[in-house]
């Protein structure tokens, strides 16, 4: 953090001031105006003519540096001069040392939080790389919900909740559809719920569009590309692109009511997890099932309170908890208008908690205090989309062939090729056939 700088502190009779002022100046009074005179003209502290005295920054460093004779002829009473001179430097110090220490201490709040390249009330760090700026491409988007009931009450029971802005970062694979629908109809059983699906691509993706929204939860899509700079980078920052974005959106709509939840598409929720978050008042945190080593991540809880973490790589992380492990209220966030997350893989969530100024002491235990996996990290194998072999002329109305390729074309998942791939095998009765003798 940057340095905080101080000016000496000035005692003056325009200014306000305290009883200990009084007690200084009284003192002075009662010193024999020989003596005084001397005291002053060689520590520095001035007489002023209405009584008020101006502190010199030097006092501190001539006042040791005296004399026991030098202040016996100072104070007349040499029996009493080293009591007199220690009242003294007391009384004109004390008030000093305790508005500096006023000063400094809620900067110093949690000393080991301190350390640390990034402001959270500056927001951005040497290693944040890029502000928070991203011009937002919108595709599609609905503040409707058309869903009459959730669980077995009507919408309108749950008018009161605060809405929780559900963030999905996505990228075209062939698992992305099928990731998105199961995450869907999880998702339908969450009331007061605002869907931002992030997607990794540079345009539109209309498939995607009807699909989301034929759902009925009110949402936002969005195209959210990673910058190009970053995309041959091993390992590259996945997903950051698509959450700055849904940051950006949150900032432009002034939203401070309501929770924010980062919801990869591979997850799975438990459906208390959304009960559990909608009231946090600044970061709730709950362990994450699936992560690395110890196949789990998560706060360490003592009677109540959050006390440490458990996590098989810590890295230097002030904050070593997965994306899918928090929640953050829309309010709390408010008040760090520079709220970022960086381009720097491993390290999104511990930056990103950073920016927002979080201390240990104000985090909130869910999960039982965190004894239940609310969240799993489950990640579907990745492959390339597949290429079948079919000759053209066997994809008309003739079969379903044609109409399916062509969906799942559009989906990412496969396509069909006269030229390359594995040529598709037609059997029946265990027994295969060329595509002929069945299509022609």
């Amino acid at each position: 953090m940057p340095s905080a700088h101080y000016q000496p502190l000035e005692l003056r009779a325009d200014h306000d001031h305290n009883d200990d002022d009084d007690d200084v100046v009284d003192l002075i009074e009662h010193l024999d105006a020989e003596h005084h005179e001397r005291w002053t003209s060689e520590t520095g502290v001035q007489s002023q003519s209405n009584g008020r005295i101006r502190y010199h920054p030097q006092l501190a460093d001539e006042l040791p540096s005296m004399g026991g004779s030098m202040a016996a002829s100072r104070y007349g009473r040499a029996g009493n001069s080293g009591f007199r001179r220690f009242v003294y430097i007391m009384l004109i110090l004390l008030p000093v040392c305790f508005l500096i220490y006023f000063v400094i201490s809620p900067q110093s709040q949690d000393s080991e939080d301190a350390d640390g390249d990034v402001d959270p009330h500056n927001g951005i760090g040497s290693m944040m790389g890029h502000a928070l700026n991203e011009s937002l491409h919108i595709c599609s988007e609905s503040h409707e919900d058309r869903r009459l009931y959730i669980g077995d009450k009507p919408r309108s029971a749950y008018a009161q909740l605060p809405v929780i802005y559900f963030v999905t970062p996505t990228y075209p694979r062939r698992e992305q559809i099928p990731e998105l629908t199961r995450l869907a109809y999880t998702l339908l059983h969450v009331p007061r719920l605002h869907w931002l699906v992030a997607n990794d691509r540079e345009g539109c993706d209309t498939f995607l569009d009807a699909q989301i929204n034929g759902f009925g939860i009110p949402y936002t899509h969005m195209a959210s590309p990673m910058p190009s700079e970053f995309r041959k980078a091993k390992p590259a920052p996945r997903g950051v692109a698509n959450r700055r974005a849904a940051l950006q959106w949150l900032h432009q709509h002034n939203l401070t009511n309501g929770v924010l939840y980062f919801g990869d598409d591979d997850n799975t929720y438990d459906l208390r997890l959304f009960s559990e978050i909608r009231h946090t008042q600044r970061v709730s945190m709950f362990p994450v099932g699936l992560i690395a080593e110890y196949a789990i991540s998560g706060p360490v809880v003592r009677e109540g309170k959050v006390v440490a973490f458990l996590d098989s790589w810590v890295a230097g992380r002030r904050w070593p908890v997965d994306m899918a492990g928090f929640a953050v209220s829309l309010s709390y966030m408010a008040q760090y208008p520079n709220v970022n997350m960086p381009y720097k893989p491993g390290y999104e969530e511990d930056l990103f908690l950073r920016s927002i100024g979080l201390h240990i002491d104000q985090i909130e235990p869910r999960g039982n205090n965190c004894t239940e996996i609310l969240v799993w990290h489950t990640q579907t194998k990745n492959k390339k989309s597949a290429v079948v072999r079919l000759e053209n002329r066997y994809m008309d109305e003739r079969s379903n062939l044609g109409a399916l390729f062509r969906l799942l074309e559009q989906m990412g998942v496969a396509r069909a090729s006269e030229s390359e791939g594995l040529v598709a095998t037609i059997s029946k009765n265990g027994k295969s056939k060329s595509h002929a003798y069945f299509l022609s």
